[in-house]
């Protein structure tokens, strides 16, 4: 365990997600229609869709690969943060006309919504209040909570915008793990994300403060590697090259495989669950 591991810096953010999708045709639409993304590209094999000048989601079809079993390990939904309440209050409107709300949670830090794609993954849309509001514990780190959260502001706060707007991002990915110590070992005492906030049976870690980037739960008892249809990868962006070298000098000396990429390189974590990382200055 690396305790003493330099935390990653405050600027550190994620970049796209990525799915293996079997019915590409229903999730361009539903990612387009419900959540609100541009479709930026389409081809028989991909798509990739966002938001004005970048890409946070791609799609990768193949309409041969399993579901994901239910014993195994991977996503339980990708988080789309939108900027404004009205931007959320718009996302509610598109869901209620084209799909069905799961949930909708205030969690001191956000007010969130959830729902599930057609291929069963999670997806949250939420937007952050002011993080000088943010609730915090006696060591300073952020407390969440989940409160209800009542839909009436967010229907009256609709701006009328048939997407989502160009400050949009992917804020955090909440992955369902086989063991949270195993989850911490790796992405805290190795890659350097900082504990936020743990729940029962959940933990969530973050850097610069955020309340978390990456969460992780066993809730549902996984206990097999990620398997078929889900998650394929998700991207951690960091502000400079020299915090990537020395990342992956630090992960090259473990015991989890890396494989260049384009842009960076790819580790394959806990529960084989894909991470790329890159900088913005590649």
């Amino acid at each position: 365990m690396h305790t003493d591991t330099e935390p990653l810096p405050p600027a550190t953010h994620l970049g796209r997600t990525a799915l293996l999708v079997s019915d590409l045709t229903g999730m361009v639409e539903f990612y387009r229609d419900v959540v609100g993304l541009t479709v930026r590209s389409h081809t028989s094999t991909t798509a990739v869709l966002g938001v004005e000048g970048t890409p946070l989601l791609i799609l990768e079809a193949d309409p041969e690969a399993p579901s994901r079993p239910p014993a195994g390990a991977g996503l339980f939904h990708t988080a789309f943060r939108v900027p404004s309440r009205g931007a959320l209050g718009d996302a509610l409107a598109r869901i209620q006309t084209h799909w069905e709300l799961s949930g909708a949670s205030d969690h001191g830090v956000s007010e969130a919504l959830y729902l599930t794609d057609p291929e069963g993954n999670g997806v949250e849309l939420y937007r952050d209040y002011p993080r000088e509001d943010w609730p915090r514990t006696g060591d300073g780190r952020v407390r969440m909570g989940t409160y209800h959260l009542d839909l009436e502001p967010l229907e009256a706060a609709a701006a009328g915008q048939p997407g989502v707007p160009a400050e949009t991002d992917i804020g955090h990915v909440h992955l369902e793990v086989t063991s949270l110590e195993t989850f911490s070992d790796f992405y805290v005492d190795t890659v350097g994300f900082e504990p936020q906030t743990e729940l029962q049976a959940a933990r969530f870690v973050g850097a610069g403060g955020y309340h978390h980037h990456i969460g992780a739960n066993t809730w549902n008892n996984r206990t097999e590697p990620i398997r078929g249809t889900g998650l394929s990868w998700f991207e951690v962006v960091l502000p400079d090259t020299e915090t990537l070298v020395k990342l992956r000098e630090r992960l090259t000396a473990g015991q989890y495989p890396l494989t260049e990429t384009e842009t960076g390189f790819a580790v394959t974590g806990p529960d084989e669950i894909q991470m790329r990382l890159r900088s913005t200055e590649e």
